[in-house]
Protein backbone atom coordinates (compact mmCIF):
# COMPACT_ATOMS: atom_id res chain seq x y z
CA UNK A 1 0.00 0.00 0.00
CA UNK A 2 2.71 2.50 0.85
CA UNK A 3 3.77 2.77 -2.42
CA UNK A 4 0.48 5.20 -3.27
CA UNK A 5 2.88 7.33 -1.82
CA UNK A 6 5.22 7.52 -5.11
CA UNK A 7 2.40 7.81 -7.62
CA UNK A 8 1.86 11.12 -7.09
CA UNK A 9 5.43 11.96 -8.27
CA UNK A 10 5.69 8.76 -10.74
CA UNK A 11 2.68 9.67 -13.07
CA UNK A 12 2.89 12.96 -14.16
CA UNK A 13 7.00 12.00 -14.68
CA UNK A 14 7.02 8.93 -16.55
CA UNK A 15 3.87 10.25 -18.62
CA UNK A 16 5.68 13.72 -19.58
CA UNK A 17 8.81 11.73 -20.36
CA UNK A 18 6.24 9.69 -22.57
CA UNK A 19 5.15 13.30 -24.21
CA UNK A 20 8.43 14.78 -25.40
CA UNK A 21 7.96 12.15 -28.57
CA UNK A 22 4.56 13.42 -29.02
CA UNK A 23 5.41 17.38 -29.32
CA UNK A 24 4.19 17.73 -33.25
CA UNK A 25 1.31 15.76 -32.42
CA UNK A 26 -1.11 18.23 -30.76
CA UNK A 27 -4.53 16.88 -30.46
CA UNK A 28 -2.80 13.23 -29.09
CA UNK A 29 -0.42 15.54 -26.57
CA UNK A 30 -3.64 17.18 -25.73
CA UNK A 31 -6.29 14.28 -25.02
CA UNK A 32 -3.81 12.05 -23.20
CA UNK A 33 -2.47 15.19 -20.65
CA UNK A 34 -5.79 15.76 -19.96
CA UNK A 35 -6.32 11.80 -18.95
CA UNK A 36 -3.03 11.78 -16.96
CA UNK A 37 -4.35 15.02 -15.40
CA UNK A 38 -7.66 12.76 -14.16
CA UNK A 39 -5.71 10.19 -13.11
CA UNK A 40 -3.17 11.77 -11.26
CA UNK A 41 -6.25 13.77 -9.28
CA UNK A 42 -8.11 10.58 -8.51
CA UNK A 43 -4.53 9.46 -6.62
CA UNK A 44 -4.44 12.15 -4.49
CA UNK A 45 -8.36 12.09 -3.71
CA UNK A 46 -7.64 7.98 -3.01
CA UNK A 47 -4.45 9.07 -1.10
CA UNK A 48 -6.02 11.79 0.99
CA UNK A 49 -8.71 9.47 2.18
CA UNK A 50 -6.37 6.85 2.71
CA UNK A 51 -4.07 9.11 5.19
CA UNK A 52 -7.15 10.93 6.87
CA UNK A 53 -8.75 7.43 7.72
CA UNK A 54 -5.94 5.28 8.43
CA UNK A 55 -2.95 7.61 9.34
CA UNK A 56 0.35 8.68 7.45
CA UNK A 57 2.15 6.38 5.08
CA UNK A 58 5.72 5.89 4.32
CA UNK A 59 7.88 4.48 1.43
CA UNK A 60 10.80 3.53 2.29
CA UNK A 61 12.72 3.54 -0.94
CA UNK A 62 15.12 0.32 -1.69
CA UNK A 63 13.65 -1.40 1.86
CA UNK A 64 15.81 1.12 3.57
CA UNK A 65 14.42 1.94 6.81
CA UNK A 66 14.46 5.68 8.39
CA UNK A 67 16.71 7.29 8.78
CA UNK A 68 19.08 5.50 6.67
CA UNK A 69 17.09 5.30 3.39
CA UNK A 70 15.38 8.01 1.30
CA UNK A 71 11.66 7.90 2.30
CA UNK A 72 8.64 9.89 1.21
CA UNK A 73 6.08 10.42 3.79
CA UNK A 74 2.58 11.16 3.10
CA UNK A 75 0.92 12.96 6.26
CA UNK A 76 -1.99 15.03 6.96
CA UNK A 77 -0.35 17.91 5.56
CA UNK A 78 1.47 16.34 2.40
CA UNK A 79 -1.90 14.81 1.54
CA UNK A 80 -3.61 18.01 1.56
CA UNK A 81 -0.99 19.68 -0.37
CA UNK A 82 -0.59 16.98 -2.76
CA UNK A 83 -4.46 17.49 -3.49
CA UNK A 84 -4.66 21.09 -4.18
CA UNK A 85 -1.70 20.85 -7.03
CA UNK A 86 -3.42 18.38 -8.19
CA UNK A 87 -6.85 20.65 -8.65
CA UNK A 88 -4.68 23.66 -9.82
CA UNK A 89 -3.10 20.82 -12.70
CA UNK A 90 -6.72 19.59 -13.45
CA UNK A 91 -7.96 23.51 -14.31
CA UNK A 92 -4.56 24.55 -15.78
CA UNK A 93 -5.55 21.29 -18.43
CA UNK A 94 -9.40 22.49 -19.01
CA UNK A 95 -7.36 26.45 -19.71
CA UNK A 96 -5.24 24.86 -22.00
CA UNK A 97 -7.56 23.36 -24.40
CA UNK A 98 -8.02 26.76 -26.13
CA UNK A 99 -4.90 29.13 -24.65
CA UNK A 100 -2.01 26.21 -25.50
CA UNK A 101 -0.66 27.22 -29.28
CA UNK A 102 0.64 23.96 -31.34
CA UNK A 103 4.27 26.41 -30.87
CA UNK A 104 3.80 25.45 -27.24
CA UNK A 105 3.00 22.27 -27.64
CA UNK A 106 5.93 21.83 -30.23
CA UNK A 107 8.40 23.78 -27.65
CA UNK A 108 7.68 21.27 -24.64
CA UNK A 109 4.90 22.80 -23.01
CA UNK A 110 3.29 19.79 -21.49
CA UNK A 111 6.49 17.90 -20.75
CA UNK A 112 7.75 21.04 -18.75
CA UNK A 113 4.11 21.28 -16.78
CA UNK A 114 4.15 17.49 -16.13
CA UNK A 115 7.64 18.09 -14.87
CA UNK A 116 6.66 21.16 -12.70
CA UNK A 117 3.46 18.84 -10.97
CA UNK A 118 6.20 16.18 -10.24
CA UNK A 119 8.72 18.59 -8.73
CA UNK A 120 6.30 20.35 -6.83
CA UNK A 121 4.53 16.83 -5.71
CA UNK A 122 7.34 15.46 -4.59
CA UNK A 123 9.21 18.75 -2.47
CA UNK A 124 5.48 18.28 -0.55
CA UNK A 125 5.94 14.46 -0.36
CA UNK A 126 9.58 14.49 0.70
CA UNK A 127 10.84 13.10 4.54
CA UNK A 128 14.56 13.81 3.37
CA UNK A 129 15.89 17.76 4.03
CA UNK A 130 18.41 16.86 0.24
CA UNK A 131 15.54 15.56 -1.72
CA UNK A 132 13.94 18.36 -0.62
CA UNK A 133 16.84 20.28 -2.11
CA UNK A 134 16.33 17.84 -5.30
CA UNK A 135 12.62 17.93 -5.70
CA UNK A 136 12.99 21.69 -5.82
CA UNK A 137 15.70 21.92 -8.97
CA UNK A 138 13.27 19.55 -10.40
CA UNK A 139 10.51 21.95 -10.21
CA UNK A 140 13.26 24.95 -11.15
CA UNK A 141 14.34 23.06 -13.95
CA UNK A 142 10.89 23.03 -15.18
CA UNK A 143 9.79 26.67 -14.59
CA UNK A 144 13.06 27.76 -16.57
CA UNK A 145 11.53 25.64 -19.75
CA UNK A 146 7.91 27.37 -18.95
CA UNK A 147 9.82 30.50 -18.78
CA UNK A 148 10.70 31.24 -21.97
CA UNK A 149 8.54 29.36 -23.88
CA UNK A 150 7.65 32.19 -26.48
CA UNK A 151 10.84 33.78 -26.80
CA UNK A 152 10.31 37.73 -26.69
CA UNK A 153 12.87 39.82 -25.45
CA UNK A 154 11.12 40.90 -22.34
CA UNK A 155 10.99 36.97 -21.58
CA UNK A 156 14.44 36.58 -21.52
CA UNK A 157 15.37 39.71 -19.89
CA UNK A 158 13.22 38.12 -17.26
CA UNK A 159 14.22 34.81 -17.25
CA UNK A 160 17.92 35.50 -16.59
CA UNK A 161 17.01 37.57 -13.28
CA UNK A 162 14.73 34.40 -12.35
CA UNK A 163 17.70 31.84 -12.98
CA UNK A 164 20.10 33.46 -11.41
CA UNK A 165 18.54 34.27 -8.50
CA UNK A 166 17.65 30.76 -7.84
CA UNK A 167 20.51 29.00 -8.99
CA UNK A 168 21.98 31.49 -5.70
CA UNK A 169 19.14 29.87 -3.53
CA UNK A 170 19.87 26.67 -4.70
CA UNK A 171 23.66 26.69 -4.01
CA UNK A 172 23.00 27.93 -0.70
CA UNK A 173 20.34 25.50 -0.40
CA UNK A 174 22.69 22.59 -0.79
CA UNK A 175 25.69 24.36 1.42
CA UNK A 176 23.37 24.56 3.97
CA UNK A 177 22.39 20.92 4.02
CA UNK A 178 25.73 20.27 3.80
CA UNK A 179 26.29 22.50 7.13
CA UNK A 180 23.64 21.01 9.11
CA UNK A 181 24.90 17.28 7.81
CA UNK A 182 28.10 17.95 9.32
CA UNK A 183 26.65 18.85 12.59
CA UNK A 184 23.48 16.40 13.17
CA UNK A 185 25.16 13.51 10.97
CA UNK A 186 21.80 13.01 8.95
CA UNK A 187 19.52 14.88 6.57
CA UNK A 188 16.22 12.95 7.23
CA UNK A 189 13.69 15.40 8.47
CA UNK A 190 12.46 13.46 11.56
CA UNK A 191 15.90 12.51 12.61
CA UNK A 192 16.74 16.26 12.55
CA UNK A 193 13.88 16.82 14.31
CA UNK A 194 14.73 14.43 17.15
CA UNK A 195 18.49 15.91 17.33
CA UNK A 196 18.05 19.42 17.25
CA UNK A 197 15.44 19.00 19.85
CA UNK A 198 17.81 16.98 22.44
CA UNK A 199 20.33 19.86 22.39
CA UNK A 200 17.74 22.40 22.24
CA UNK A 201 18.85 24.27 18.87
CA UNK A 202 21.96 25.49 20.65
CA UNK A 203 24.94 27.11 18.85
CA UNK A 204 25.20 27.08 14.98
CA UNK A 205 21.96 25.33 14.82
CA UNK A 206 20.20 27.96 14.82
CA UNK A 207 22.29 30.24 12.32
CA UNK A 208 21.56 27.10 10.11
CA UNK A 209 18.00 27.57 10.15
CA UNK A 210 18.41 31.07 9.81
CA UNK A 211 20.66 30.36 6.21
CA UNK A 212 17.63 27.79 5.38
CA UNK A 213 14.17 30.64 6.22
CA UNK A 214 16.98 32.84 3.61
CA UNK A 215 17.01 29.79 0.61
CA UNK A 216 12.99 29.39 1.48
CA UNK A 217 12.34 33.27 1.65
CA UNK A 218 13.97 33.46 -1.79
CA UNK A 219 11.90 30.72 -3.15
CA UNK A 220 8.74 32.32 -1.18
CA UNK A 221 9.12 36.11 -2.10
CA UNK A 222 9.45 37.66 0.92
CA UNK A 223 11.46 40.53 1.85
CA UNK A 224 14.05 41.67 1.20
CA UNK A 225 14.45 38.88 -1.71
CA UNK A 226 10.97 39.76 -3.67
CA UNK A 227 12.40 41.68 -6.59
CA UNK A 228 12.76 39.28 -8.63
CA UNK A 229 9.25 37.96 -8.50
CA UNK A 230 6.61 40.50 -10.01
CA UNK A 231 7.65 40.96 -13.84
CA UNK A 232 9.00 37.29 -13.59
CA UNK A 233 5.10 35.93 -13.31
CA UNK A 234 3.88 38.01 -15.66
CA UNK A 235 6.26 37.68 -18.99
CA UNK A 236 4.96 34.00 -19.81
CA UNK A 237 2.01 32.73 -21.41
CA UNK A 238 -0.95 33.51 -18.81
CA UNK A 239 -1.31 29.38 -17.76
CA UNK A 240 2.35 29.51 -16.49
CA UNK A 241 1.89 32.75 -14.32
CA UNK A 242 -0.77 30.76 -13.28
CA UNK A 243 1.14 27.87 -12.62
CA UNK A 244 3.88 29.90 -10.92
CA UNK A 245 1.72 32.23 -8.67
CA UNK A 246 -0.48 29.04 -7.40
CA UNK A 247 2.73 26.44 -6.81
CA UNK A 248 6.22 28.21 -6.81
CA UNK A 249 6.20 30.11 -3.88
CA UNK A 250 4.02 27.79 -1.98
CA UNK A 251 6.55 25.34 -1.89
CA UNK A 252 8.88 27.88 -0.43
CA UNK A 253 6.01 28.42 2.15
CA UNK A 254 5.11 24.73 2.91
CA UNK A 255 9.20 24.26 3.20
CA UNK A 256 9.06 26.73 5.71
CA UNK A 257 5.98 25.30 8.08
CA UNK A 258 7.72 22.03 7.69
CA UNK A 259 11.29 23.09 8.77
CA UNK A 260 10.32 25.40 11.69
CA UNK A 261 7.90 23.67 13.13
CA UNK A 262 9.73 20.09 13.15
CA UNK A 263 13.37 21.12 13.58
CA UNK A 264 13.77 24.91 13.97
CA UNK A 265 11.48 25.08 16.65
CA UNK A 266 13.10 25.53 20.38
CA UNK A 267 14.67 29.43 19.63
CA UNK A 268 10.94 30.78 18.90
CA UNK A 269 12.16 34.01 20.39
CA UNK A 270 14.92 34.41 17.58
CA UNK A 271 13.67 32.76 14.76
CA UNK A 272 10.17 33.46 14.87
CA UNK A 273 9.85 36.58 16.05
CA UNK A 274 11.90 37.67 13.32
CA UNK A 275 9.95 36.25 10.90
CA UNK A 276 6.99 38.41 11.97
CA UNK A 277 8.58 41.19 11.11
CA UNK A 278 9.65 39.46 8.00
CA UNK A 279 5.75 39.08 7.35
CA UNK A 280 4.37 42.44 8.08
CA UNK A 281 7.03 44.34 5.81
CA UNK A 282 6.48 41.73 3.18
CA UNK A 283 2.27 42.47 3.21
CA UNK A 284 3.38 46.45 3.27
CA UNK A 285 5.76 46.04 0.28
CA UNK A 286 3.43 43.68 -1.54
CA UNK A 287 0.10 46.34 -1.45
CA UNK A 288 2.15 49.47 -2.19
CA UNK A 289 3.52 47.66 -5.64
CA UNK A 290 0.09 47.04 -6.22
CA UNK A 291 -0.94 49.79 -5.75
CA UNK A 292 1.36 51.77 -7.95
CA UNK A 293 1.06 49.65 -11.17
CA UNK A 294 -1.41 49.87 -13.69
CA UNK A 295 -0.93 46.76 -15.73
CA UNK A 296 -3.17 44.14 -14.89
CA UNK A 297 -0.98 41.61 -14.74
CA UNK A 298 1.47 42.90 -12.40
CA UNK A 299 -1.21 43.82 -9.77
CA UNK A 300 -1.85 40.29 -9.18
CA UNK A 301 1.68 39.03 -9.07
CA UNK A 302 2.58 42.11 -6.58
CA UNK A 303 -0.64 40.41 -4.74
CA UNK A 304 0.85 37.30 -4.36
CA UNK A 305 3.30 38.77 -1.54
CA UNK A 306 1.10 40.56 1.15
CA UNK A 307 -0.45 36.32 0.99
CA UNK A 308 2.88 34.97 1.20
CA UNK A 309 3.07 37.71 4.34
CA UNK A 310 -0.03 36.77 6.07
CA UNK A 311 1.12 32.70 5.72
CA UNK A 312 4.96 33.37 7.23
CA UNK A 313 2.77 35.22 9.61
CA UNK A 314 1.08 32.36 11.17
CA UNK A 315 4.17 30.44 11.35
CA UNK A 316 5.54 32.87 13.49
CA UNK A 317 2.70 33.17 15.38
CA UNK A 318 3.53 29.38 16.23
CA UNK A 319 0.16 28.38 18.03
CA UNK A 320 -2.54 25.81 17.06
CA UNK A 321 -4.90 28.18 15.58
CA UNK A 322 -2.28 30.23 13.26
CA UNK A 323 -0.99 27.26 12.23
CA UNK A 324 -4.23 26.00 10.99
CA UNK A 325 -4.72 29.61 9.70
CA UNK A 326 -1.72 29.35 7.84
CA UNK A 327 -2.54 25.75 5.68
CA UNK A 328 -6.57 27.11 5.26
CA UNK A 329 -4.94 30.33 3.92
CA UNK A 330 -2.10 28.33 1.59
CA UNK A 331 -5.13 26.22 0.05
CA UNK A 332 -7.58 29.30 -0.82
CA UNK A 333 -4.04 30.89 -1.84
CA UNK A 334 -3.20 28.43 -4.75
CA UNK A 335 -7.07 28.40 -5.68
CA UNK A 336 -7.81 31.98 -5.91
CA UNK A 337 -4.60 33.14 -7.53
CA UNK A 338 -4.81 30.66 -10.33
CA UNK A 339 -7.94 31.69 -11.34
CA UNK A 340 -7.07 35.53 -11.04
CA UNK A 341 -3.67 35.11 -13.18
CA UNK A 342 -6.66 32.75 -15.43
CA UNK A 343 -9.06 35.73 -15.78
CA UNK A 344 -6.31 38.35 -16.02
CA UNK A 345 -5.09 36.40 -19.10
CA UNK A 346 -8.36 36.86 -20.62
CA UNK A 347 -9.08 40.18 -20.16
CA UNK A 348 -5.71 41.11 -21.77
CA UNK A 349 -6.34 39.12 -24.69
CA UNK A 350 -9.83 40.22 -25.02
CA UNK A 351 -8.45 43.74 -24.93
CA UNK A 352 -5.30 43.28 -26.52
CA UNK A 353 -3.27 45.02 -23.65
CA UNK A 354 -2.94 44.74 -19.94
CA UNK A 355 -3.07 48.74 -19.34
CA UNK A 356 -5.76 49.00 -17.39
CA UNK A 357 -5.79 53.02 -18.38
CA UNK A 358 -6.47 51.39 -22.32
CA UNK A 359 -9.38 49.35 -21.21
CA UNK A 360 -13.14 50.19 -20.20
CA UNK A 361 -16.25 48.52 -20.70
CA UNK A 362 -15.74 45.33 -21.09
CA UNK A 363 -18.68 44.47 -18.69
CA UNK A 364 -20.81 44.88 -22.10
CA UNK A 365 -18.80 42.78 -23.98
CA UNK A 366 -17.37 39.77 -21.48
CA UNK A 367 -20.20 40.07 -18.25
CA UNK A 368 -19.42 36.64 -17.22
CA UNK A 369 -15.70 37.21 -17.05
CA UNK A 370 -16.36 40.59 -15.69
CA UNK A 371 -18.67 39.39 -12.50
CA UNK A 372 -16.29 36.26 -12.10
CA UNK A 373 -13.30 38.84 -11.59
CA UNK A 374 -15.29 40.85 -9.04
CA UNK A 375 -16.30 37.99 -6.78
CA UNK A 376 -12.50 36.70 -7.03
CA UNK A 377 -11.67 40.20 -5.92
CA UNK A 378 -13.84 39.62 -2.67
CA UNK A 379 -12.39 36.40 -2.19
CA UNK A 380 -8.85 37.33 -2.25
CA UNK A 381 -9.55 40.65 0.04
CA UNK A 382 -10.66 37.73 2.49
CA UNK A 383 -14.45 39.18 2.38
CA UNK A 384 -17.26 36.93 4.26
CA UNK A 385 -18.58 34.08 3.83
CA UNK A 386 -15.55 33.55 1.62
CA UNK A 387 -12.15 31.38 2.22
CA UNK A 388 -9.95 34.09 2.28
CA UNK A 389 -11.98 35.40 5.60
CA UNK A 390 -11.46 31.99 6.71
CA UNK A 391 -8.35 32.20 6.79
CA UNK A 392 -7.34 35.18 7.44
CA UNK A 393 -9.51 35.47 10.75
CA UNK A 394 -7.95 32.66 12.21
CA UNK A 395 -4.30 34.16 11.22
CA UNK A 396 -5.05 37.31 12.86
CA UNK A 397 -6.99 36.14 15.51
CA UNK A 398 -4.29 33.94 16.24
CA UNK A 399 -1.69 36.57 15.86
CA UNK A 400 -3.55 38.83 18.75
CA UNK A 401 -4.20 36.07 21.25
CA UNK A 402 -0.50 36.07 21.33
CA UNK A 403 -0.09 39.81 21.33
CA UNK A 404 1.42 40.61 18.21
CA UNK A 405 -0.98 43.76 17.21
CA UNK A 406 0.83 46.01 15.40
CA UNK A 407 1.43 42.89 13.05
CA UNK A 408 -2.54 41.09 13.25
CA UNK A 409 -3.51 45.52 12.45
CA UNK A 410 -1.44 45.59 9.43
CA UNK A 411 -2.69 42.67 8.20
CA UNK A 412 -6.14 44.25 8.55
CA UNK A 413 -4.86 47.39 6.52
CA UNK A 414 -3.41 45.19 3.57
CA UNK A 415 -6.36 43.48 3.22
CA UNK A 416 -8.72 46.61 2.68
CA UNK A 417 -5.62 47.75 0.16
CA UNK A 418 -5.64 44.64 -1.45
CA UNK A 419 -9.31 44.72 -1.77
CA UNK A 420 -8.46 48.32 -3.33
CA UNK A 421 -5.97 46.98 -5.94
CA UNK A 422 -7.84 44.80 -7.50
CA UNK A 423 -11.38 46.21 -7.64
CA UNK A 424 -9.42 49.19 -8.98
CA UNK A 425 -9.37 46.38 -12.07
CA UNK A 426 -13.07 45.98 -11.96
CA UNK A 427 -13.83 49.35 -12.24
CA UNK A 428 -11.44 50.56 -14.58
CA UNK A 429 -11.39 47.62 -17.49
CA UNK A 430 -14.72 46.33 -16.64
CA UNK A 431 -17.47 49.89 -15.98
CA UNK A 432 -17.84 53.07 -18.31
CA UNK A 433 -18.11 53.28 -21.28
CA UNK A 434 -16.25 50.73 -23.67
CA UNK A 435 -12.91 52.58 -24.91
CA UNK A 436 -12.28 50.00 -27.57
CA UNK A 437 -13.71 47.44 -29.79
CA UNK A 438 -12.02 43.47 -27.98
CA UNK A 439 -9.73 42.44 -29.84
CA UNK A 440 -10.76 38.54 -29.16
CA UNK A 441 -13.34 37.04 -27.91
CA UNK A 442 -13.39 35.52 -24.27
CA UNK A 443 -11.91 31.97 -24.68
CA UNK A 444 -14.67 29.64 -23.05
CA UNK A 445 -12.68 27.34 -21.61
CA UNK A 446 -10.23 30.00 -19.62
CA UNK A 447 -13.94 30.99 -18.33
CA UNK A 448 -14.82 27.38 -17.21
CA UNK A 449 -11.01 26.67 -15.57
CA UNK A 450 -11.63 29.65 -13.27
CA UNK A 451 -15.31 29.07 -12.52
CA UNK A 452 -14.01 25.65 -11.26
CA UNK A 453 -11.15 27.63 -8.68
CA UNK A 454 -13.59 30.31 -7.67
CA UNK A 455 -16.48 27.75 -6.52
CA UNK A 456 -13.80 25.83 -4.93
CA UNK A 457 -13.14 28.99 -3.12
CA UNK A 458 -16.85 29.72 -2.21
CA UNK A 459 -16.97 25.83 -0.71
CA UNK A 460 -13.96 26.18 1.46
CA UNK A 461 -16.03 29.44 3.28
CA UNK A 462 -19.55 28.70 3.44
CA UNK A 463 -18.22 24.62 4.08
CA UNK A 464 -15.53 25.87 6.54
CA UNK A 465 -17.24 24.03 8.88
CA UNK A 466 -16.96 21.20 7.14
CA UNK A 467 -13.40 21.39 6.04
CA UNK A 468 -11.56 22.58 9.25
CA UNK A 469 -11.08 19.57 10.89
CA UNK A 470 -9.06 17.92 8.58
CA UNK A 471 -7.01 21.63 8.34
CA UNK A 472 -6.51 21.51 12.47
CA UNK A 473 -5.98 17.64 12.28
CA UNK A 474 -2.78 19.22 9.88
CA UNK A 475 -2.25 22.13 12.14
CA UNK A 476 -1.74 19.34 15.57
CA UNK A 477 0.53 17.34 13.83
CA UNK A 478 2.48 20.34 12.86
CA UNK A 479 2.25 22.11 16.66
CA UNK A 480 3.41 18.11 18.34
CA UNK A 481 6.77 17.44 16.03
CA UNK A 482 6.85 14.27 17.87
CA UNK A 483 3.83 12.80 16.44
CA UNK A 484 5.62 12.89 12.97
CA UNK A 485 9.38 11.92 14.45
CA UNK A 486 7.62 8.32 16.02
CA UNK A 487 5.94 7.74 12.94
CA UNK A 488 8.62 8.22 10.70
CA UNK A 489 11.51 6.52 13.20
CA UNK A 490 9.22 3.56 14.59
CA UNK A 491 11.43 0.11 15.15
Amino acid sequence: MSNIVFLPIFIPLFFGALLVFFNKKQKITVNLSFLVVLLSFGVSIYLSYHVFSNGPLILETGGWKAPYGIILVADKLSVIMILAVNVIAFTAAIFAISSVTEKMVEHYFYPLFFLLIAGVSGAFLTGDLFNLFVFFEVLLMASYGLIIIGGSKHQFRESVKYILLNLFSSILFVTTVAFLYSVTGTVNMAQLGERVAQVEQQGILTGIGILLFIVFATKGALFPLYFWLPKSYIVPSPIVSALFGALLTKVGVYSMLRVFTLIFSHKLELTHTFFIWVATITMIIGVIGALSTSNVKLIIAYNIMPAIGFMLLGIGTFSEESLAGTIYYLIHDMAIKAALFFIAGLLVWHAGTSNLKKMGGYIKTAPIMGWMFFIASLILAGIPPFSGFIGKYLLLRGAMDEGHYVAAGIGLLSSLLILFSVIRIFIGAFWGELKEEPKQPVRTSGLAASAVLIAISILLGVGAEWFYPYVQAAADSLIDPQIYIDYVLKE
